[in-house]
């Protein structure tokens, strides 16, 4: 059995595949996982699911949550056990679940093999690994899901380090001369996310380094008006930098 929730929330095992239905089963469902073979307090639990205003049966509409989880995770599977076991704990709950099983724990799995790899200077590799690691996403974590406060905060450690991943695994194309290949992506990238600068000079450098000297220095201007437009800032100093840099010619490529 493995659990994902790097997306929409969904159980696959031999039996079946199984999409987690109901708003706050959903939500017990992603703190468990996301905090998973460590203990989760049912307080924790109450402020996720009602943000401080609990209603007066809250503990007994949080033990039909994880009953009903528990269902879930029994339904998905036939034969031995699938390793994952939802314990009741005092005054709480633990998923244990093995990493494998885990697609969070797939992804720092592999982000942490292809930062090592950057680091010792394969740098080809460690773009493959780092894609393998932002492959593991099949959408926003927890897709779907209107969060609380406590999700929300695991929700943007996640989003940010997914990003930095993102950039390693672009530094690391670019380290490995595949400057011409990065062009659409970084393209997209930079309309999905404008006001972004480090994703702009990439986009410039790649651009320089593959021979088109031009649409680099009006890649520049493009983001300039941008950021004036929506910021009334002027660029950064490294973007501005970079700019120069490439007016002058001042890369190898």
């Amino acid at each position: 059995m493995r659990l994902n929730v790097l997306g929409p929330i969904e159980v696959i095992g031999s039996a079946a595949t199984c999409r987690v239905r109901g708003f706050k089963l959903a939500k017990v469902t992603g703190l468990l996982a996301l905090r998973a073979n460590h203990f989760v307090s049912m307080e924790t639990i109450s402020e996720e699911l009602w943000s401080g205003s609990p209603p007066r049966n809250e503990a007994t509409t949080i033990r039909t949550h994880v009953y009903n989880l528990r269902r879930v995770l029994s339904s998905s599977h036939t034969g031995p056990s699938s390793g994952v076991t939802l314990h009741t704990r005092p005054m709480g709950y633990q998923l244990s679940i093995p990493d494998e099983l885990l697609d969070v724990s797939r992804f720092d799995r592999l982000a942490n093999e292809g930062r090592a790899l950057f680091d010792a200077g394969r740098y080809a590799e460690s773009a493959d690994r780092l894609r393998a690691a932002l492959a593991v996403w099949r959408g926003n974590a927890l897709e779907g899901i209107s969060v609380g406060p406590v999700l929300s905060g695991h929700l943007a450690h996640l989003g940010e380090k997914r990003a930095r991943i993102l950039e390693l695994r672009i530094e690391a194309d670019m380290r490995s001369g595949r400057h011409r290949d990065l062009v659409p992506e970084l393209y997209e990238l930079v309309a999905t996310d404008p006001l972004n600068e480090w994703l702009q000079a990439q986009l410039m450098e790649v651009l320089h380094r593959s021979g088109r000297r031009g649409e680099a220095l009006r890649s520049f201007h493009d983001a300039r008006r941008c950021l004036d437009e929506q910021l009334g800032i002027e660029p950064s100093d490294d973007l501005h930098q970079t700019y120069l840099q490439i007016l002058s010619s001042g890369y190898q490529r």
